[in-house]
């Protein structure tokens, strides 16, 4: 306990990390708990509907991002309070972009994809959105000391208010709208919490001109690399959603769910605790640096893909038990995307590496290409065979492209072979067994 309590950069990166992973675990725990019950309540085409909003959403989030918190987490005026009080104003006027652009996309997005619902959900999702652009910079203030132990407080807080809202709200009235409110509820939450509980600097509108120059010239990669980001985790749905029905998109988005859990978790540690770790231990500055970045790519690795495994081979057999008949379409997309994400492992730490150093183009350039690659092979996977072809495809497309996040990774003297070899068969072991008992089961 004396080692995790102490205040070099492991010993912060351990205990960030735990804190994060059992904030996540307690989050997802709350989540999962609520999709159970909700899928008891509603009908797939509501999860289906807000799938389409989420898409959306995201598309337009994502596209303009212009990458405050990790901005805030590697800048060395990240202390400053007018680089914190600057960026959170960028923020607000990002938030109400956002909100117009939504708006305007509903009726467009509805006539495509056929759902009428569209035109009412997607402004009022929106309009929470508004809302969280009043959450306070001292968020990523506290994430950039790897500060982790109110940041997870307040997002259980959040998690919880949404669930409790959702759930409230489905029993009154079994709709949709009960998923647009909890929405409401958990960003009231987060606002409320972040002002007036977290500890920190004032929030308050200011423009200071150096900042701005800085967030530009960082963020101006970051954005190309979101849009990037929007592809990979959204190009599936925006595909699927113009080809399957409402209730067949909602059954995928209930697997999908499920299989992403592992990836996810890692993705909301490494994107906590690793630019910092990178950033005051650089591998290629000493043997003992490097030696730090191991245990900890290590440590990570081997958890995910353990969980990765556990999904992959027992997806269906999960999906039997927790879901009712309507949705045990979703066992065998469980145990495939589980098994498409063993490669995204792999190399899931090396962007943060270049942007650690200041190096916000390397990974917008290699996001840019998994898009193009990823999506490419989702839809001549679809075309070929289906559903269960396009996310082969993806997994194909994944082992083809960790050979340009090595290249990444050895650019910025941060790849470890001996990490990579080892996991990469313990990787493909686990597809071969999932795949195969998942035929087997079928």
């Amino acid at each position: 306990m004396t080692y995790l309590s102490g205040t070099s950069i492991t010993q912060r990166v351990l205990r960030g990390s735990a804190i994060s992973g059992m904030g996540y675990f307690f989050a997802q725990g709350l989540r999962l708990a609520s999709n159970l019950i909700l899928t008891r309540l509603l009908f797939p085409d509501a999860f289906g509907l807000m799938a389409l909003v989420t898409m959306f959403v995201l598309g337009v989030v994502m596209v303009t991002d212009v990458g405050l918190t990790p901005s805030i987490m590697q800048s060395k005026r990240g202390d400053d309070p007018k680089f914190l009080n600057t960026a959170w104003s960028v923020k607000m006027m990002l938030h109400s972009f956002y909100f117009v652009v939504i708006c305007l996309l509903a009726w467009p997005a509805a006539q495509f994809y056929d759902a009428p619902m569209l035109v009412q959900l997607m402004p009022a999702v929106a309009a929470s959105l508004l809302i969280g652009g009043l959450v306070s910079p001292n968020i990523e203030h506290a994430q950039r000391h790897i500060r982790l132990g109110t940041v997870t407080k307040i997002e259980l807080a959040t998690q919880a208010a949404s669930v409790v809202a959702m759930i409230a709200f489905a029993l009154l009235t079994r709709s949709v709208w009960a998923l647009v409110f909890g929405q409401f509820a958990g960003t009231g939450v987060k606002v409320l919490l972040t002002r007036y509980y977290f500890k920190g600097p004032a929030t308050r509108f200011e423009w200071d001109r150096d900042a701005v120059r800085e967030l530009i010239h960082f963020g101006k990669w970051i954005t190309l690399s979101s849009a990037c980001g929007f592809v990979l985790s959204q190009g599936d749905k925006a595909v699927l959603g113009k080809y399957l029905s409402l209730e067949q998109l909602g059954v995928y988005n209930i697997g999908f769910f499920l299989a992403s859990f592992p990836m996810a978790l890692a993705e909301n540690i490494t994107g906590r605790t690793i630019i910092p770790v990178y950033r005051d231990s650089p591998p290629h500055e000493s043997p003992q640096n490097f030696a730090t970045v191991r245990r900890m790519r290590m440590g990570l690795t081997g958890i995910v893909l353990s969980m990765i495994a556990v999904m992959a081979v027992g997806g269906p057999w999960i999906i039997d038990l927790l879901y009712d008949f309507r949705y045990q379409g979703a066992g065998p997309i469980v145990s495939l995307i589980a098994c498409a994400q063993v490669p995204v492992v792999l190399g899931m730490t090396y962007p943060q590496a270049a942007l650690a150093a200041g190096d916000s183009r390397s990974p917008s350039l290699l996001n840019m290409l998994r898009a193009g690659v990823q999506i490419g092979a989702f839809l001549i996977g679809a075309e070929l065979g289906g559903l269960t072809g396009a996310i082969v495809g993806q997994m194909l497309a994944g082992w083809f492209l960790h050979v340009f996040i090595i290249r990444l990774a050895i650019k910025h003297r941060a790849w470890d072979p001996l990490h990579d070899a080892l996991f990469a068969v313990m990787g493909l072991a686990i597809t071969f067994v999932g795949m195969s008992h998942m035929l087997t089961a079928s």
